[in-house]
């Protein structure tokens, strides 16, 4: 072993495997370096020219079959849609799991390697990096009930029968921090018996048992498979409950970073362009462990903004949104924020705690559900319930209520998206946003799942009837969200390593300043969360020059002039050159 001795970067990933693993550490190394010789991955792969992000960046989610037409296959529906009307406004496309699946819309996979044949081929999905930069998932934390490997341990065959973790349902299971109600296991008829195994999500989303080598490795070439397949973002679903313990929570355990951080260095010595996103939907704290000491996660999404976002506009009262914002640590170099408001899933709770009252959090249920929406709930350690997730569109959690309900609605919604492009990170849309997407009742009716509420699937010609009618909320949405997105792609005060500082202005509306990295360009972002008219003095802004110019809208605001805000209204403002 005195050849990977000799190298620093494997001799930081031995460790790491020896953290894991023990004696086998210099037999996982040896496997491991086989492993990039599958792909012809070396370690001469040098970093792309491109910047690993600037202020043009922005990254859209979508399902492959949101887009539809009767006669053709969807990812082929879907880049035609996206050629035609995106593709000069993102650079990074979350195409959601796109494998053959059992459940949760992809997220319990049945084969890691094939595209589902109902979306189209493996050359489909090459040919969307064709404009935009692929961000695939990488389901690791379980497999569904009716995978291969499954199939194995249940009849008993290796390597499978070594790939899950069965547990003693009598023992105490109090400690473990679980994001749905009941136990965290589900019984199961083996060729040994009846044996209870690990499910943290559902009966058929088997977790995977990464004390066992094996399944690392197999999760490793999965790894550089979807890279040798044109991935440039690899999103680590529900990477917080990747290792479990005895006696211990089940989240955030130290092998599950240690695993995040042999990832980062095996991708720094093979795949240098490629980053890694975390998903972890926890509290702030929690959340942010997963950026290490910059040597974990390129990317984690920002969790609180959406419920607190959500709160501030529906109250009208932006104190505990400005609070959090002025507050929000910076990222570790090479490190940033990804800012979102809606995806796939619900919009989570458990990233509030500590930061709203628990009246404010019921508030907040009861609106989701006077919406039509619903509320997830978790099982905590003393076994009583509490919000876990509220599923809703995007679009009716914002119809807003008592006397301002449905009133200034399309505006209250855009305020809420240049809130979330303003922030310092990199800006995710999901597609079912950029066209102001209702609750999908019938989905929810359909599959039995509160989550469908909010992932609609549109056919291509009811899609496009909808975004070419201009009295349309999804067109007014989709034109003004793409001009938006083209305005901040110039101005380098967006980029996401300029700075950031918040401003108190109030309850009513909710400031920051962009600055650039070079300091060349300072941008004011002022947003009015409520229905009133609002009146900002100069004098409590930035002594900025005599005159500014509002850049979302090419109006000036002059010296000793007020910045008059319409309900919901945003402005950027930017100085103006005296010459």
């Amino acid at each position: 072993m005195n050849l990977y001795n000799s190298h620093p970067d494997l001799q930081r990933i031995r460790r790491r495997l020896e953290r894991l693993y023990g004696a086998n550490a210099d037999a996982c190394l040896l496997r491991l370096i086989m492993t990039a010789g599958r792909y012809g991955i070396t370690s001469d792969r040098r970093p792309s020219p491109r910047p690993r992000w600037t202020q043009a960046d922005a990254l859209l989610i979508a399902y492959g079959n949101m887009v539809q037409n009767p006669s053709e296959r969807p990812l082929v529906v879907l880049k035609r849609f996206l050629d035609q009307h995106l593709k000069h406004d993102f650079t990074w496309m979350h195409l959601l799991p796109f494998f053959p699946y059992s459940s949760d819309d992809g997220f319990a996979v049945v084969h890691y390697r094939n595209v589902n044949p109902e979306l189209g081929t493996w050359a489909d999905i090459q040919a969307l990096g064709e404009h935009f930069l692929p961000v695939f998932d990488l389901v690791l934390n379980h497999v569904s009930a009716k995978s291969g490997w499954f199939s194995d341990y249940l009849a008993g065959v290796a390597p499978g029968r070594h790939y899950f973790i069965e547990a003693d349902p009598n023992s105490n299971w109090s400690a473990v921090v679980r994001p749905r109600c009941g136990a965290p296991f589900a019984p199961f008829i083996t060729r040994a018996g009846v044996r209870h195994v690990w499910t943290t999500f559902s009966a058929d989303q088997i977790d995977l048992n990464y004390a066992q080598p094996d399944v690392l490795f197999e999760i490793l070439d999965l790894l550089l498979y979807y890279i040798a397949m044109g991935a440039r973002m690899i999103r680590l679903d529900a990477i917080a409950y990747l290792w479990k313990g005895p006696g211990t929570s089940c989240i955030h355990l130290p092998e599950t970073h240690e695993i995040i951080r042999l990832f980062r260095d095996w991708l720094a010595l093979t795949a240098p362009d490629v980053m890694l996103l975390t998903e972890t939907n926890v509290p702030q704290a929690e959340n942010f462990s997963y950026f290490g000491a910059g040597d974990e996660a390129h990317l984690v999404y920002q969790f609180s903004l959406p419920p607190l976002l959500l709160h501030s506009l529906l109250a009208g009262n932006t104190a505990a949104l400005t609070q959090w914002a002025g507050a929000l640590p910076e990222p570790p170099p090479g490190c940033t924020f990804l800012n979102f408001t809606a995806s796939h899933d619900g919009i989570g709770v458990r990233p509030l705690e500590g930061m709203l009252a628990q009246a404010d959090i019921r508030r907040l249920c009861a609106i989701v559900r006077q919406q039509g929406g619903y509320v997830s709930e978790r099982t905590n350690a003393d076994g009583s319930s509490s919000p876990y997730e509220l599923n809703i569109s995007w679009f009716d959690a914002l119809t807003g209520t008592g006397p301002y309900a449905g009133l200034e609605h399309v505006q209250r919604y855009l305020c809420s998206q240049w809130i979330a492009l303003a922030l310092k990170g990199v800006p995710a849309v999901y597609l079912n946003n950029l066209v102001a997407t209702p609750n999908d009742t019938a989905g929810v009716e359909r599959t039995q799942q509160p989550r469908a509420i909010n992932r609609r699937k549109w056919m291509e010609k009811d899609l496009l009837e909808q975004m070419n009618d201009p009295t349309n909320a999804a067109a007014r949405v989709f034109h003004e969200y793409r001009r938006v997105l083209r305005l901040r792609a110039q101005h380098p005060a967006f980029h996401p390593e300029g700075g950031q500082r918040i401003l108190d202005c109030g309850q009513s509306c909710f400031v920051l300043e962009r600055t650039a990295p070079d300091e060349s360009e300072s941008i004011l972002c002022v947003s009015n969360c409520t229905a009133r008219h609002l009146e900002l003095n100069r004098v409590s802004l930035p002594p900025w020059s005599d005159s500014l110019r509002d850049i979302l809208h090419g109006h000036r605001v002059y010296k000793h002039a007020s910045v008059n805000l319409a309900p919901y209204q945003t402005v950027w403002l930017t100085e103006v050159s005296p010459h």
